[in-house]
């Protein structure tokens, strides 16, 4: 298949499959964004204490996480650039915007890398570019 591969358990993952998570995400509805993840997802954020960010475990983390972030950024949107499916990977390439109580703007380029299983999120690891005046 061209836009993806049949999984094990019979869950394709797609193109459009990612377009369905990422409108999920514009929507900023944290139960319509967890119902694309497995129970004991993890994600790991762009930023934070770890060397990976920081790493969030499990569904209800993952609510709460992106429940607090919305709050602190009300207009946060992603724009796709485009998703690269394949088997039960995914990479997905996007702009981040929205501007943040504090007054700090966001405008990055960014992608996640996806690990999918039976059709849901199990891993997402979020990178972005850093933009610092020269």
């Amino acid at each position: 298949m061209s836009d993806g591969q049949m999984l094990a358990s019979g869950k394709e993952i797609t193109v459009e499959h990612m377009e369905a998570i990422m409108a999920a995400f514009n929507s900023r509805d944290v139960d319509r964004i967890a119902s694309f993840f497995a129970e004991d997802c993890t994600f790991s954020m762009a930023s934070g204490p770890e060397v990976a960010g920081r790493t969030v475990r499990g569904k209800a983390a993952l609510k709460k996480v992106l429940a607090d972030r919305f709050d602190l950024i009300p207009d946060m949107r992603w724009d796709p650039k485009y998703d690269h499916v394949y088997g039960d990977h995914a990479v997905s390439v996007w702009t981040v915007k929205g501007a943040h109580k504090n007054g700090t703007v966001l405008n990055y380029q960014g992608c996640d890398l996806w690990e999918f299983r039976d059709g849901l999120a199990l891993n997402k690891d979020t990178y972005w570019k850093i933009v610092q005046a020269a």
